[in-house]
Parts: C-alpha cells; sequence; structure tokens
C-alpha cells in the first residue's frame, strides 16, 4: 500500500485499480477502528493545508477530523487567505510547502489544482473542482462496497447534469470493473475525454467496466444496482437554475423510475439535495436510500487517502 505515497490525487484518472483497491481496503479498517475507539494517529506531527476557494460542509468537516483523526494539524484557509494579493500560485505553494506535509484544494477550475501540483513538492489533492470530485467517489465506491460486497459487474446509473460527478464516476467505476450508464438531457454530456479516458482505463487494466450515455433516464436505469443523481445547478451556476429546472424535466429520480431499477438498488446523491427537483422526497428518504451512509464515508475513505499519502 506504499505505492500512493507522496503521490497527487487531481482525478481517479490518476490511479490504478491497486491503487483504489488499497484505499477501499484502508478505509474499512480505519473505520472499524473509528468505532471500536481503537484507532492511533499515524501522521502525528505533520500539518495539512485544506483551502477551500468554495463554501463547504462535507468537504470541510470530513477532511478537518479525518485530520484530527490521524494526528495532523489541519490550517484551514479561504479566498481571502490563500491565492489572493495577486500573488502568483508558484509564489503561494512554495511558501506553503515549507509548512505543510499535504495541500488539499477545493476550487472552481480544474486547470488551478493542476497548477498548483505543478509546483508542489508536497502531495497535492482535490477536494472538488468544476471538472471532478474524486474523493466523493471514494466515498461512494466504499459506500456501495459495504452494502453491495464488492463493485466488479455492478451496473450504476447517473441521472443528470453531465459534471464532475458524472466525470468522477465514471472513472472510478472503470478502475472498479463496473458498468457505469450516464443519462442526461441533450447538451448536458460529459466532457468526451472523460469518457475516452474511462475506457480507456477499462480496457488498459482490463476491469470489464465500461460506459454507455443515454438521452432516456428510463434506459440507464433498467436494471442498475445503484441509481445516483446530483444537483442541476452546480455552484456557480446559480444564475442558471431556471433554465437548467426546465432542461432537466423528466430527469427527477422518483418512484416511478427507480422501480425500473433493480428491486435491491440503492440510492446515492453526494448533497445538498435539491429535494422536489433531481430527486423526490420519497426517494431519498426511502429504504433504498444510503445517501448518509455516503457522507459519513466522506471522512473514512479521505482519512484512509491522507494516511496512504503521508
Amino acid at each position: 500500500m506504499q505505492n500512493l505515497m507522496g503521490r497527487d490525487l487531481l482525478t481517479l484518472g490518476d490511479l490504478t485499480p491497486e491503487d483504489l483497491e488499497a484505499i477501499l481496503i484502508r478505509a474499512k479498517s480505519q473505520k472499524l477502528a473509528h468505532r471500536n475507539h481503537t484507532k492511533a494517529p499515524v501522521a502525528t506531527g505533520k500539518s495539512a493545508a485544506l483551502i477551500f476557494m468554495k463554501p463547504s460542509l462535507r468537504t470541510r468537516a470530513s477532511f478537518e477530523l479525518a485530520c484530527r483523526d490521524l494526528g495532523i494539524h489541519p490550517m484551514v484557509m479561504g479566498p481571502a487567505d490563500a491565492f489572493s494579493r495577486n500573488e502568483t500560485v508558484h509564489d503561494t505553494v512554495k511558501v506553503l510547502e515549507r509548512y505543510v506535509q499535504v495541500i488539499v484544494l477545493r476550487t472552481f477550475a480544474h486547470a488551478h489544482v493542476e497548477e498548483v501540483a505543478e509546483h508542489a513538492s508536497v502531495p497535492v489533492i482535490n477536494a472538488l473542482t468544476d471538472d471532478f470530485h474524486p474523493c466523493q467517489v471514494l466515498a461512494d465506491l466504499l459506500t456501495i462496497k459495504e452494502h453491495k460486497g464488492s463493485l466488479a459487474g455492478l451496473r450504476l446509473a447517473y441521472i443528470g447534469d453531465g459534471n464532475n460527478m458524472a466525470h468522477s464516476l465514471m472513472l472510478g467505476g472503470a478502475l472498479a470493473g463496473m458498468q457505469i450508464a450516464v443519462a442526461t438531457p441533450a447538451g448536458f454530456e460529459p466532457q468526451a475525454a472523460v469518457v475516452e479516458r474511462a475506457r480507456a482505463i477499462s480496457a488498459e487494466f482490463g476491469t470489464g467496466g465500461g460506459v454507455t450515455l443515454h438521452t432516456a433516464p428510463t434506459e440507464a436505469v433498467a436494471g442498475a444496482d445503484v441509481v445516483v443523481t446530483d444537483t442541476w445547478a452546480s455552484m456557480g451556476q446559480e444564475a442558471e437554475h431556471d433554465a437548467r429546472v426546465r432542461a432537466f424535466a423528466g430527469f427527477t429520480v422518483d418512484a416511478g423510475l427507480m422501480g425500473r431499477a433493480d428491486s435491491r438498488a440503492l440510492f446515492m446523491h453526494c448533497l445538498p439535495a435539491h429535494r422536489g427537483e433531481e430527486v423526490t422526497d420519497e426517494v431519498i428518504d426511502g429504504p433504498q436510500s444510503v445517501v448518509f451512509d455516503e457522507a459519513e464515508n466522506r471522512l473514512h475513505a479521505q482519512r484512509a487517502l491522507l494516511s496512504l499519502v503521508l
């Protein structure tokens, strides 16, 4: 499991299937220790820069607590603290790496986290960009594995916008050997380059994973083991909200749509949910929903990632 030491995680495409398995195994063991109150700090004396250019609830809380559990001192910073005052990214990073052993960044453009990683001599973890959300999908895969026993061969349907969640689910699914069916309205498809990258991962490592694209949610959901959705207007797209609600008519995950999935299918959402838009109360509060297991597992997946990287 030491092959992750010192490495960045900018997208799940940075990992191998063995890397992913190592993270999930470590997360499972650390989660058990956490619940049994037998955990021990493994990175005492280290520090982490947790930089949030976007507001955050789950990401900030889970990373701060993960640092605490590992014995890492978290330095939480916002837009007024880092990457401000016209200082170059290079200069900011060169200062930070003298203080901390890992940089965790939640930002807008994916090019920002790539530039930070280019200049940093310490590991850089993408805590969310407009294009990718790898830490969330690590938690998602951990949750699915806990409920289903294994990942390979499962069919996951993603319904909604072809956004950072769709991208990361395709990459993570490819590593895990899952079949990912993505349903979006015309014009909201995931980036073609990410689709091709996911397919290339499946072929390169022989995982048996695959990606299919659909414009009809009913086609994507048919027989699915897991149904996932996300908000239709992500952070920074608030001005497009009303237009997006109209464009996504028919893409709400309701009881009827869930009924087309396998009877034992899980429902997942990374939260926050806009109830009545992308999902109904009946589904998100129903017996198939594991959204709060998923939210808890942000802590366990990220703690495992930090412990392996450091």
